[in-house]
C-alpha cells in the first residue's frame, strides 16, 4: 500500500472540501440507490436470522468499492486499521517475535526472536508454534488473526500455548514496546556496505535509514548494496527521502492526475550526508510501489545499477480517509512517473542485469484425489520417500517445507546467506569487477518465462493492502510482528 502526506494530501483535501459531496438524499435519486436501501429494509424486515448491521453495511463498502476492479481502491475494517496503524506509528505493544504461516494461510510458528522482548525472556523459540492466545484456539489462524490477540496495551499479560517439537507449554507474559525496525545492515567481506530496506510503511523508515547510511559512511563504506527486494512499498515521502540520500539534484517522481499532467512531487537536493560512492540496487517480483519509485528514479538518472527480477509494477498512490467507524478507505489519486517520464503501474522496473531470486527455492508439492479415505501413499523422488494421507473426501496433498528465512535475533542486523543467494552473490561480482558472469544471469528465455508468469499473475503475489510487510511471496510466507 502506498499513502500519501504533505502537500498532495493537503492539496486534495482542499479539493474534498470544495466539492458538493454525496449525502443520503443523493443515494435515493438513483434505481439502483433506491433498490439498495429497498434490500437493507426487506432484510431487516424478513431475514430469518438476526442481522449483523455493522456487518452487512461494511459488506456494502467492499462491494461499492469492488465494482471499481481496482485492488488498491479499498476499505479497510477497524480492527485492521489499528493494526496498521501501530505499524505506521513505527512502535506497537507486543512479545516481540516475527510470525511465519504455512503457504496455506493456516497455522502460525515462530520466525525470530527478538532479544530484550517479553518472548525472549520468557524462553520462547524460533520454530514453536502458536496453539492458543489468552485461551482461544489458533491453530488454524492466520498470522493477521494471531497479531491481533497478541498485541495489546503495555504492560498487560498475555498467555500464550506454544507447541515445541509436539509437546505443549503455556508461557504468560507481559507486552512490551516493540519498534518497528525497517532498516537492516551489515558490512560484507571486502568492505562492502549492505543495507536491506524490508518496508516504507513506518513512519520512521527514513529516519532510520539516514542512520545506516551514516553508518555506512562512518565505516569507509566506498561500494553499496540497497537490498529493496520483497518490499512492497509504503509512504511516498519516504521513497523520496530515501532516493535524495543518493542524488545530488532533479527530480525524483512526478504525479499524474486526471488531467494527465505531471506534477514534480520529489526532487534532490545535495547534502553532506549523501552517500556518493558506488551503488548497487537490489529488486525483486515483489519489489512494489515506493521501492519502484526509488530504484526507478536511481535508474534513470544512472546512480545505481539495478539488479534482480522484474518490479511488481504498482504506480499509484491512494489518498487514505478516516471513517467514522474507526476504519479507513485508500482512493487511488493519481500515478506516478520516473524522472524519465516512465510510467510504473503495470510496467514495473526492468532491472539492468536479470538475475534470479533463488533464496527461497519452492519445495516438492502434489496433490490428488480418487483414492479410498485413509489410505497411505508412497511416493519416492530422488531416491526418498514422500509420503500423504487422504483425506475423508479421498483428496490427498503434500506440501515440503519452505526455506525458512534466516533473521537475526537483534533488531537492525543484516542476516545473508551467500550460497544460496545469487542475486546478493551477482552484485558483489559485479561492485567487484564492473559485470555479472553469464552463469548468474538469467537466459533471454528464463527472462521471457518469468515476465510471462508475471504478467499473466500466475508469480505476481497480491500487494498488502494495509500491512508494513508484502502479503505471502509466491515463495515464503510474509513476516508479521506482534
Amino acid at each position: 500500500m502506498l499513502l500519501l502526506s504533505g502537500a498532495l494530501a493537503g492539496t486534495a483535501a482542499v479539493g474534498y472540501a470544495q466539492m458538493t459531496g454525496y449525502s443520503s438524499a443523493d443515494l435515493l435519486r438513483t434505481a439502483s440507490g433506491r433498490s439498495f436501501t429497498q434490500v437493507l429494509d426487506l432484510l431487516e424486515r424478513n431475514y430469518l436470522y438476526e442481522v449483523d448491521e455493522d456487518a452487512v453495511m461494511r459488506g456494502a463498502i467492499q462491494g461499492a468499492l469492488g465494482a471499481l476492479d481496482d485492488e488498491f481502491t479499498y476499505y479497510e475494517p477497524p480492527e485492521d486499521n489499528e493494526i496498521d496503524a501501530a505499524n505506521l506509528e513505527g512502535q506497537f505493544y507486543g512479545i516481540g517475535v516475527v510470525l511465519e504461516g504455512d503457504r496455506s494461510g493456516k497455522g502460525v510458528r515462530v520466525g525470530t526472536v527478538y532479544q530484550g522482548g517479553a518472548a525472549f525472556g520468557a524462553g520462547v523459540q524460533m520454530g514453536d508454534i502458536f496453539l492458543e492466545v489468552d485461551g482461544k484456539d489458533v491453530r488454524a489462524a492466520t498470522t493477521t488473526e494471531v497479531v491481533k490477540l497478541v498485541r495489546g496495551k503495555q504492560g498487560m499479560p498475555v498467555t500464550i500455548t506454544f507447541a515445541r517439537g509436539g509437546n505443549p507449554y503455556t508461557v504468560t507474559m507481559k507486552r512490551k514496546e516493540v519498534p518497528n525496525v525497517s532498516v537492516e545492515t551489515a558490512v560484507l567481506d571486502g568492505g562492502v556496505g549492505y543495507i536491506a530496506l524490508t518496508s516504507f510503511y513506518n513512519k520512521r523508515a527514513s529516519e532510520q535509514f539516514q542512520a545506516a547510511v551514516q553508518e555506512m559512511k562512518a565505516r569507509g563504506v566506498t561500494q553499496l548494496i540497497l537490498d529493496m527486494r520483497d518490499n512492497g512499498g509504503g509512504l511516498l515521502n519516504a521513497g523520496v527521502d530515501v532516493a535524495d540520500q543518493f542524488m545530488q539534484q532533479g527530480p525524483i517522481v512526478s504525479l499524474r492526475q486526471k488531467d494527465g499532467k505531471n506534477r514534480l512531487y520529489g526532487e534532490a537536493e545535495a547534502s553532506a550526508g549523501d552517500y556518493q560512492g558506488k551503488l548497487v540496487v537490489l529488486v525483486n517480483r515483489n519489489s512494489a510501489s515506493a521501492s519502484e519509485v526509488v530504484s526507478g528514479a536511481l535508474q534513470d538518472v544512472k546512480r545505481a545499477t539495478v539488479i534482480g527480477e522484474k518490479t511488481f509494477g504498482k504506480g499509484v498512490a491512494q489518498l487514505p480517509f478516516d471513517t467514522p467507524d474507526g476504519g479507513r478507505v485508500a482512493i487511488v489519486n493519481s500515478e506516478w512517473v520516473t524522472p524519465n517520464g516512465r510510467r510504473i503501474n503495470k510496467e514495473g522496473i526492468l532491472p539492468d542485469i536479470l538475475v534470479k531470486d533463488t533464496r527461497f527455492p519452492v519445495p516438492l508439492n502434489f496433490a490428488g484425489s480418487g483414492v479410498k479415505p485413509g489410505t497411505e501413499l508412497t511416493l519416492l523422488v530422488d531416491g526418498q520417500e514422500v509420503k500423504a494421507k487422504a483425506a475423508d473426501d479421498g483428496v490427498f496433498k503434500y506440501v515440503g517445507e519452505f526455506a525458512h528465512r534466516e533473521r537475526s535475533a537483534v533488531q537492525g542486523q543484516a542476516t545473508v546467506d551467500l550460497q544460496a543467494d545469487q542475486q546478493l552473490r551477482a552484485a558483489l561480482e559485479y561492485l567487484r569487477t564492473g559485470s555479472v558472469s553469464k552463469d548468474l544471469q538469467m537466459t533471454a528465455e528464463e527472462a521471457k518465462k518469468q515476465q510471462e508468469k508475471q504478467a499473466d499473475g500466475e508469480e505476481t503475489p497480491e500487494l498488502p493492502q494495509a500491512a508494513p510487510t508484502p502479503t505471502p511471496p509466491a515463495v515464503t510466507p510474509a513476516p508479521a510482528q506482534p
